[in-house]
């Protein structure tokens, strides 16, 4: 077959392991492999991008494992043309022999171009999607108390629901809280609707009227305290942050610049001091 590529690695990409096998064309037609393993802490990483940068490799296969492969792919990724292989597709190519490694199968299948890569999006794509994924996993931890306190009051048979359009709206909040605190007569817990809710008081008297008792009590005062409250304190705290870093990093296109950091008033991540001698390779 058609060798498409001359110098090609391959990289098995575990944990705390890389193994990697460099194959370059041989001088009569057959091929020669070096292999070698690395740690995969970023120290490490760099002498493998050395290593294969010394044996002149223009092309680096990797499989897409979990979410291990990141850490290899963005170390490499500014020097050299790096493919990440879809796991299932390497496995299916024909033709292996069963003393190879994978490191050395795939570095094969990729000289001959009989796999393709999968779509990684470029850093400044990455970026926004670690930060507005984040913003959303604040947002998810403050709806998910919400439900929870929902479940209480249900159980407790008090329908705040059926009348107000939300739990903990400000008059909902001083109603449950009213309710922790051991009030239990429904009109005095809807005397203390505000706003819109005012006209719905004699739906909200019977409604409030249930039996919350000390257990549940003790469920919605943690829910609110140590949940809810906390959810929504880290939230406050945090989304102004992260929409200015969005905002920043889409009209800058990368957070890698100090100017995206200063638009946004966050301070710019200090990189780690890299120690001056380590071991290259992990031993055999």
């Amino acid at each position: 077959m058609e060798q498409v590529h001359d110098r090609v690695a391959g990289l098995d990409v575990h944990r705390d392991v890389v193994a990697a096998c460099v194959r370059v064309a041989g001088p009569r037609g057959g091929a020669v492999t070096e292999k070698e393993r690395f740690q995969t802490t970023t120290v490490a990483l760099e002498r493998l991008g050395g290593w294969l940068a010394d044996r002149q490799v223009s092309l680096v296969a990797m499989e897409a494992t979990g979410v291990y492969w990141k850490p290899v792919y963005y170390a490499l990724e500014s020097r050299f043309e790096v493919w990440l292989c879809n796991a299932h597709h390497v496995k299916n190519v024909p033709g292996r022999k069963t003393d190879m490694s994978d490191a050395e199968w795939l570095a094969d299948v990729a000289a001959h171009g009989m796999i393709r890569p999968s779509f990684v999006p470029p850093p400044p794509i990455r970026e926004l999607r670690e930060l507005t994924r984040y913003r959303k996993t604040q947002t998810d931890a403050r709806a998910a108390e919400i439900q929870r306190l929902e479940k209480v009051l249900q159980d407790a048979g008090v329908k705040l629901t059926s009348v107000a359009s939300k739990v903990l709206t400000q008059s909902g909040r001083l109603m449950v809280q009213a309710l922790i605190d051991g009030q239990r007569d429904p009109a005095e817990l809807a005397n203390l609707a505000k706003g819109k809710l005012r006209p719905k008081i004699p739906e909200l008297t019977e409604a409030l009227a249930g039996h919350f008792g000390a257990h549940h009590a003790v469920a919605a005062r943690r829910i609110l305290d140590q949940g809810h409250d906390q959810a929504l304190q880290t939230l406050r705290a945090n989304r102004h942050r992260l929409d200015a870093l969005v905002e920043a990093l889409l009209r800058t296109e990368t957070l890698d610049s100090a100017d995206a950091y200063r638009a946004a008033g966050v301070p710019l991540p200090a990189k780690p001091d890299l120690p001056a001698q380590a071991p290259d390779v992990v031993p055999r």
